[in-house]
């Protein structure tokens, strides 16, 4: 079979690691992929957001399926236009979409259909938010309604802080908003929860935990994600029990209802409050960086299991997972999550061994003269399994520590909750 993957994360670069893996493909390309993409599929660069041209490659290449990693085409409907033409997608349509592309329609949905979340308000008025934010208790939660590349969520501590984020979306910090959600502040721990989805049937696809914030102790603003290890040391059977029957279940039922059955992959941000589940956000695609150690530890043929989800028959197969824990780390580039450097070599990624215990997911990177050079943002992923998370973290960390980059800066303490806790 010929696979297309879309985007040029670590998250796809990972994808394209376990496709390439099974036995039964003949060509794989990713649109429009990274350095670390180029040795394992063939990097097609167009613009993903450009369906037409996103198409023409996909017919010139003769692809059979499409798996759609990041949110924004999602979003504009890159499945409701392929499925248009006669291929088959790996993702949600642009209606369901908005479980991720609007947090105010995720919103309702829970409390339309008693789906446990924090308690809320939803305000395109300034003097209406403050209003709300008056009667809150500190801190409070402020996000923006739209896409926000991970950056569209302030926990304030006092009123005044709240009240210049409101005034930030609502002046169109974010081109995707015109909405602010006040939320209040949750207490406990979060959750990562994974399903693939068809029209019939889901599957668990695996537990982890993102380190959002770029300071270590998880401190300063919050990022697209530092690192993150699987599987969850906070889920176990009775937890999930409850995630399924009040979160997930209700959620696809909903949909369906709607008219719009989910597909895809499914991505519950959970927050465990004295042991009982609420839904902090959905993303409709996997998680970056979740998707790298997932992808480690997966153990059935990737190109099974999308396959028959396209086809509507997930629950023809067993999906099965390494019982190892695997843990990533994220090297970014120097100034992330704002104005950060670009352009910048990497070295020594040759000395990096890579086999099924180890890989290095690029994300923004780019090869030039068989060089390495850093686009900025978050760069590479640095990504070991180990018989616990201390093992898995070293490893990582050894690894990290043959790279030579003087522009890159990292968090050491990747799992530090769960290996506190042990």
């Amino acid at each position: 079979m010929n696979l297309a993957v879309i985007g040029s994360g670590g998250r796809e670069h990972s994808i394209c690691y376990r496709l390439k893996e099974s036995g039964k493909i003949k060509k794989l390309i990713c649109i429009p992929g990274n350095a670390g993409t180029k040795n394992i599929a063939e990097n097609i660069n167009i613009n993903i957001l450009d369906f037409n041209e996103v198409y023409k490659a996909i017919k010139n290449h003769n692809i059979d399926i499409v798996i759609v990693g990041p949110e924004e085409p999602l979003v504009n409907g890159i499945v409701d236009f392929l499925n248009k033409k006669g291929i088959r997608v790996l993702g949600p349509n642009k209606f369901a979409s908005q479980l991720e592309g609007s947090k105010a329609f995720m919103k309702d949905l829970c409390k339309k259909n008693n789906i446990p979340t924090a308690k809320f308000g939803i305000f395109g008025n300034f003097d209406d938010a403050i209003n709300f934010l008056k009667k809150s208790i500190m801190p409070i939660v402020v996000k923006a309604d739209g896409l926000a590349a991970g950056k569209g969520v302030a926990i304030c501590n006092s009123i005044n802080e709240a009240k210049e984020k409101i005034k930030e979306i609502l002046d169109g910090k974010f081109k995707s908003s015109k909405k602010v959600i006040l939320e209040e502040f949750l207490k406990g721990e979060e959750l990562s929860y994974f399903a693939l989805v068809d029209k019939n049937s889901y599957q668990f696809f695996g537990s982890a935990q993102d380190h959002k914030k770029v300071g270590e102790g998880d401190t300063g603003p919050n990022t697209g994600g530092m690192g993150a290890y699987s599987p969850s040391n906070l889920l176990n059977e009775e937890l999930e029990i409850k995630i399924k029957k009040k979160i997930i279940d209700p959620t696809l039922q909903a949909m369906k209802n709607l008219g719009h059955p989910y597909r895809g992959f499914l991505y519950a941000g959970l927050m465990i409050s004295e042991g009982e589940p609420y839904l902090i956000e959905y993303n409709i695609r996997m998680g970056d960086p979740e998707c790298q150690v997932l992808m480690m530890r997966l153990e059935t043929d990737l190109l099974e299991i999308i396959d028959l989800a396209t086809k509507d028959r997930l629950n023809e197969v067993k999906i099965e997972w390494s019982k190892t824990n695997c843990i990533t780390i994220v090297l970014c580039a120097k100034g992330y999550p704002d104005k950060y450097i670009k352009n910048s070599e990497i070295k020594n990624l040759n000395l990096i061994k890579s086999d099924n215990s180890n890989q290095i997911f690029h994300a923004g990177t780019y090869e030039k003269n068989k060089k390495i050079f850093s686009i900025g943002g978050r760069v590479l992923n640095i990504t070991s399994l180990g018989k616990d998370l201390i093992k898995a973290r070293n490893n990582s960390l050894l690894n990290i520590k043959k790279i030579k980059w003087k522009d890159g800066f990292y968090r050491k303490d990747i799992g530090w909750r769960a290996i506190k806790n042990k």
